[in-house]
């Protein structure tokens, strides 16, 4: 590992690669402070570029756009409660409302500690495990997908409190049926699509994540229609409270960022799972291990809230490339365009890659994690102008949020179809929203519906159709048996509630 690590900082320690991983650190960051646009899109864009570059400094900057992108991914979810990959969407739980709450500096800055704490991790867990994970994720097949995706599903136990489930476990299977639209892979038929050639292809993340909440939100603050608080007053002036995280702050998300980085880690490492499933996965793990008055913080400005999301997600796209570089399987959407990218460089992943090409794997791995120190050190100084979004009145920045959903939409597809359909779910998310449905179930249900369905059909078809592949697979039943702990886990905890209730109030009247 010593001598991999020397090969490595000879491989980054040049003028032009150093470059380009800067360049590579700030493009990705303001690609992903920007809704609607994500790393996949600026990875694509970057692929023409690349393939006129030596392989590893192609990768040193593709990585870099990767993992600055997921970096700065939560800046619009913490100011504008518009989170343009699904991965940031549990930022927003509490990230936006500590933003209202005067507090954005202070939750971008566990933002910034949290993805590099959650880099850090990844990387050095990429030097130290990644071919035992590479074996360990080889071994899972498609009951253990299903029963993960189930596991991730029952994570919607984390956005609910009292009668909420009903609501939350509602928009889950809305957001399974949306996306069952399009065509089937299987059969090669298309499903729901009403003769609409548009939605042959099914429905885009993009589109669905800015109908349900930027749109939606905009068109929130349009009736609000409030004028510019005090603190966004302060955030006009760059005073966006403190930078700096307090001994309490520093205490409570210390074990938070620890439990979220090896978490995200080992989910990013399965391939398919990717950075979304971790984030919303280790909410929901703190969440559940929270008691008391910090339980009740989760939805209105809890510090682990914000530092769990942002720590896992980064860890899992450090996890996604175990898969892409030892067994050449991509474990994201866009380790699946770097994957393109690297076969066309005439670099072919795969368990002779530690061998054949080392110095390409060892140059990859130094330059994440100083990559993830570069992005420490930018994005700091610069939170207090990235928040002086905050002093941008409603009725101004809601038309501006319109805008860049519109566009943004508009540039996934060039497809003036996905502008109305768009601009419809979010007229339906609005009421909703008007009646407290929660949205992230929503997307949720959207994100792992495929991956649910795909992996339950590989699962029956191995099994004759016969659902004993629950119980049959040791691990897959150690994972139902998780399911069934969370299912049952906010039932026992009303129960519990109920009894001291009852016992607060005494015995009635004789």
């Amino acid at each position: 590992m010593i001598e991999g690590l020397l090969l490595g900082l000879q491989g980054i320690a040049t003028p032009a690669n150093i470059a380009l991983l800067m360049m590579g650190c700030m493009l990705g960051t303001f690609i992903g402070m920007m809704p609607g646009l994500g790393p996949v899109t600026a990875v694509s864009l970057l692929i023409p570029v690349v393939l006129t570059m030596p392989p590893a400094s192609g990768m040193v900057l593709l990585a870099a756009i990767y993992y600055g992108a997921m970096f700065g991914g939560s800046t619009a979810s913490v100011l504008i409660n518009a989170p343009g990959e699904s991965s940031s969407v549990p930022t927003t739980f509490d990230g936006y409302p500590m933003a209202r709450k005067g507090e954005a500096g202070r939750a971008l800055a566990l933002c910034a500690w949290g993805s590099f704490v959650g880099g850090t991790v990844a990387t050095v867990m990429l030097m130290v495990a990644a071919p035992v994970l590479a074996n360990w994720a080889l071994g899972f097949q498609a009951p253990e997908y299903f029963a993960l995706m189930v596991l991730g599903l029952t994570a919607v136990a984390a956005f609910t409190d009292g009668g909420g489930a009903i609501k939350a476990i509602l928009m889950t299977v809305i957001g399974l049926m949306l996306g069952t639209i399009g065509t089937d892979i299987a059969d090669g038929v298309e499903r729901y699509t009403f003769g609409v050639a548009d939605l042959a292809d099914g429905l885009s993340f993009v589109l669905l994540a800015m109908a349900a909440f930027a749109l939606s939100e905009s068109l929130m603050a349009a009736l609000r229609n409030e004028q510019v608080s005090e603190e966004a007053r302060r955030a006009a002036r760059g005073d966006v409270g403190t930078l700096k995280l307090t001994r309490d702050d520093v205490k409570e998300v210390a074990p938070t960022m620890a439990r979220s980085s090896v978490l995200g880690f080992v989910v990013g490492v399965l391939p398919g799972a990717g950075a979304t499933i971790a984030a919303f996965m280790a909410y929901a793990v703190e969440r559940n291990l929270a008691r008391g008055a910090r339980r009740d913080e989760f939805g209105k400005g809890s510090r682990r809230g914000v530092a769990a999301p942002e720590t896992a997600n980064n860890a899992a796209a450090g996890g996604a490339y175990v898969p892409l570089l030892t067994l050449g399987i991509p474990g994201s959407g866009t380790t699946a365009v770097i994957l393109g990218a690297l076969v066309a460089m005439g670099v072919q992943p795969g368990p002779r890659l530690y061998v054949d090409q080392s110095a390409l794997f060892w140059t990859v791995v130094v330059s994440m994690y100083v990559g993830n120190l570069i992005l420490l050190v930018i994005n700091l100084p610069l939170i207090p102008w990235i928040a002086r979004t905050l002093a941008i009145p409603e009725p101004i920045l809601a038309p501006l949020i319109q805008f860049f959903c519109l566009v943004g939409v508009y540039l996934v597809s060039f497809n003036s179809f996905d502008l109305w359909m768009m601009v419809g779910l979010a007229v339906v998310c609005l009421g909703l929203r008007l009646l407290d449905y929660p949205m992230a179930p929503l997307l949720l249900g959207f994100v792992l519906g495929k991956l649910l369905e795909e992996n339950l059909r590989r699962a029956l078809l191995v099994n004759d159709g016969s659902f004993s592949f629950l119980w049959d697979r040791p691990v897959t039943a150690i994972i139902m048996l998780l399911v069934a702990g969370c299912l049952l886990a906010p039932v026992i905890g009303a129960l519990r509630r109920s009894r001291r209730k009852a016992e607060a109030a005494g015995p009635g009247p004789a």
